[in-house]
């Protein structure tokens, strides 16, 4: 939760940060209005890129929200994590399980997998090389195609470049596993 999913889709979107309603603030009982803008909990968007079109189904990280992730997963060709690198341990350890529990589920296990250390910038921030070593995504991960990288929505063409690493990572199935 509030590790900057949102944000970043946004801006790779090309959309004005007005524009973002953060998919955390949802309630699944029914559709909230706040300030004319709806909150469902989740949103789709086409992200272009220059070869490339991803549609992204964002999930919110709200506790509430979490046990309808799985309604998402089928027919998805990749997975991005986005986690707070600059959160507190709690939220960080939080963040591992969610991560764990997607690398062993069935229907997301075998696709490559993007994991976004988000919010760099920030002072408090863990390097990747970190979070690599916390997440333990060497054993996890093992045989698994993926690409962890630290971003910033303050650096968005670093975050575009990953993505178009992912994309030839989703096109080339090929590709050797593990990657940082």
């Amino acid at each position: 939760m509030a590790a900057g999913k949102t944000s970043l889709l946004s801006r790779l979107c090309s959309e004005g940060s007005d524009r973002i309603v953060p998919t955390t603030a949802a309630q699944w009982s029914g559709v909230k209005y706040v300030q004319k803008k709806r909150l469902w909990g989740f949103s789709i968007k086409a992200v272009p890129f220059p070869n490339a079109i991803l549609n992204v189904k964002e999930l919110g990280g709200a506790d509430n929200i979490k046990k309808y992730w799985c309604r998402y997963y089928q027919g998805s060709q990749g997975v991005v994590f986005v986690l707070d690198s600059a959160s507190s341990d709690e939220d960080l350890e939080a963040a591992r399980a969610e991560l764990h529990s997607a690398l062993q589920h069935p229907q997301l296990c075998t696709l490559p997998f993007l994991i976004l250390a988000n919010h760099q910038d920030r002072p408090a921030a863990r390097t990747p090389n970190q979070i690599k070593k916390y997440f333990e995504l060497e054993p996890l991960a093992r045989g698994k195609r993926w690409i962890l990288e630290g971003t910033s929505t303050e650096h968005m063409d670093g975050v575009k470049e990953v993505f178009s690493q992912f994309i030839l990572l989703l096109e080339d199935k090929d590709t050797p596993p593990a990657r940082i």
